[in-house]
């Protein structure tokens, strides 16, 4: 079954689109909105100088702050979306840069906040909190605020610092343009003579593909275009790095790690022990990488031999009504409320955007501001694998409308170490319904083989991107310029080191690192692993203790950002303070690994 794509958006079923022009009739609309935003921060741009008057005045200034922001994140949440839909239109583009542009100058008009609030000192907001009852809600953000004292500039320099907010993310906007709408990877031919229009979005499902000469070409055309292009590349990252580093400067930091983990109270020992442990357990994914070998009849494999399916069972194909039904069964544990929530959200509001068509944005995720649908930008193309991309991103979502029901606008987010707790239960949960439910031992196999490899790109893969981006962002600090050459280098010697002696080495692989758009999101990428580990655990939970340890998960996705990470995981169950969740995790893959291996035997012996 080839990938499902449509060339055109106009050509793809409106009941297979998101409904995000829900949001505003028109443009007008829309500036009519930008226009509230600015008006409200033009009521606390009055208050400068007096926000700690009283208490009194501390309450409005919030007030007027939070109200601003809802906003604006609606606007830009909006365009953002459009702008998804198709990076090629232009107005959507530039209707983008609008929003970005009124973001910007928001954010730089109520620059001067938090350096008043901390000009008094802890003990005197505290005193405040005591005596206005409506100051309460603000409790957890004010306590935010003062952590980073001393970390905050003079009200001038902030005000620079968020004026030059759409200079500094320059880089990582120009790559993604680049990477999906400027970069042609061309087109490949199957073994049968059909050609294949090379894309990002496609480019995984050929690597999954039984025909190993089509893996291997579009493995050399994907990363060909990348290494014409390495240097450009080079460049932004390293501009990207910069900024990162002199940040961190500024606002006196250590370190920019420091700088990103400090505000959610996140040690910096969970970064080197996930690093660590993962190191500890390298023999296993290189004891894969030889089960995966034996199974595909050969002493060695090649990078372009990492993501196809080595079992006998062939993968079943989904329509998208099929993907919801099986999600919708697989979290069943959560609660029936909870499925009926989502199979409403998937299939009758139209939460999702499910098919690629040219111009649209890669990959998925899941987005929208605190009044809007919890939506979910996919490119789905009927594979087992998209199935765990519409519950990874469903887990998201869900998380979201939990939060919204139950937090006021302020605490309506997730810091990014929470939010992929939600989405990797949802997949744990997927994977063990689909094990309980499979009684064939091919079958068996190949569902284990799936979970080892969402282990592999999640937990191991995620965590060399992390080991990689601390290279990277040390490198700067010490004064050192990134070049195509060192990033290169580097990526290539954690490549070898993670894989191991079955895998294959090539200089085409050292060029990966210039095609992920999660390194433009500083010290992100370990979150997907910390969550991973974090989220087995939860599953786990669920699974063995049922409604209790359920009930403690929903408090935790009701919870938002309203506590610290680290404090809010516990209300699940999970200390990620702690090295067990990560060996937790990582004993289970050394579990799954020599459950194949001995697969692998069985077949060789029978």
């Amino acid at each position: 079954m080839n990938p499902v794509k449509y060339n055109l958006r106009t050509e793809i079923p409106h009941k297979y689109t998101w409904s995000i022009d829900e949001m505003y009739k028109d443009e007008s609309d829309l500036d009519r909105e930008i226009s509230l935003a600015s008006d409200l921060v033009g009521k606390l741009a009055s208050l400068h100088g007096h926000v700690m008057e009283s208490p009194s005045s501390l309450l409005n200034a919030l007030s007027r702050y939070s109200d601003s922001m809802r906003h604006i994140e609606n606007v830009l949440t909006y365009c953002r979306m459009k702008k998804d839909e198709d990076n090629s239109d232009s107005a959507a583009t530039e209707r983008f840069g609008k929003a970005v542009a009124a973001y910007t100058a928001i954010s730089s008009s109520s620059s001067f906040l938090e350096p008043e609030i901390l000009s008094k000192g802890i003990g005197s907001v505290r005193d405040m909190i005591a005596k206005e009852p409506g100051l309460e809600m603000y409790s957890s953000l004010l306590d935010r605020i003062c952590r980073i004292e001393g970390h905050v500039l003079t009200e001038d320099q902030e005000y620079i610092l968020a004026s030059l907010g759409e200079i500094t993310g320059a880089s990582g906007n120009v790559f993604t343009v680049l990477n999906n709408v400027d970069l042609d990877f061309g087109t490949i031919t199957d073994k049968d003579g059909n050609e294949h229009r090379l894309s990002i979005p496609s480019y995984i499902s050929y690597m999954e593909s039984d025909d190993r000469d089509l893996r291997k070409q579009a493995y050399e055309s994907l990363y060909r275009v990348y290494r014409s292009h390495i240097n450009t590349i080079a460049s932004l990252y390293n501009n990207s790095v910069r900024k990162d580093t002199i940040y961190a400067e500024l606002r006196h930091y250590k370190s920019s790690m420091e700088e990103r983990l400090w505000p959610d109270s996140i040690p910096l020992s969970v970064y080197d022990n996930l690093i660590n442990a993962v190191h500890e357990h390298l023999p296993s994914l290189h004891r894969y990488m030889k089960t995966r070998a034996r199974l595909m009849g050969r002493d060695s494999i090649s990078m372009y031999d990492v993501y196809n399916h080595v079992t006998d069972t062939p993968e079943t194909h989904y329509t998208f009504e099929e993907a919801v039904d099986l999600v919708c069964k697989a979290l069943k544990p959560l609660g029936d409320d909870y499925v009926a929530i989502l199979r409403k959200g998937l299939l009758e509001e139209r939460w999702v955007d499910v098919y690629e068509n040219n111009g649209k944005t890669s990959g998925a995720y899941s987005f929208g501001s605190y009044d809007s649908k919890p939506y979910i930008l996919m490119n789905f193309s009927g594979r087992l694998r998209d199935v765990f991309t519409l519950i990874h991103e469903s887990g998201h979502s869900m998380h979201s409308y939990f939060t919204r029901h139950n937090q006021p606008y302020i605490y309506g987010d997730h810091s990014i170490f929470t939010a992929e707790v939600a989405s990797t239960v949802n997949e744990v949960l997927l994977i063990n319904y689909l094990l309980e439910n499979c009684s064939d031992p091919d079958e068996r196999a190949f569902l284990v083989n799936f979970f080892i490899d969402e282990f592999k790109g999640t937990l191991f893969r995620q965590t060399m991107f992390a080991e990689f981006e601390k290279f990277a962002h040390e490198y700067s600090e010490q004064g050192g310029t990134l070049t195509a050459d060192n990033l290169s280098d580097k990526y290539n010697e954690l490549n070898s080191e993670y894989y191991g002696e079955y895998v294959d080495q090539d200089d085409i692989i050292r060029y990966e690192w210039a095609r992920i758009p999660h390194f433009y999101r500083t010290y992100y990428v370990y979150q997907y692993a910390t969550g991973f580990s974090a989220a087995n655990a939860i599953a786990n939970r669920i699974l063995t203790e049922g409604r209790s340890a359920a009930d403690e998960y929903r408090q935790f996705l009701s919870s938002g950002s309203s506590d610290y990470p680290v404090e809010l995981l516990k209300l699940a169950g999970v200390d990620m303070s702690t090295p067990g969740p990560v060996d937790s995790a990582l004993k289970t893959f050394d579990r799954l690994t020599k459950e194949l291996e001995e697969y692998s035997r069985s077949k060789r012996d029978a």
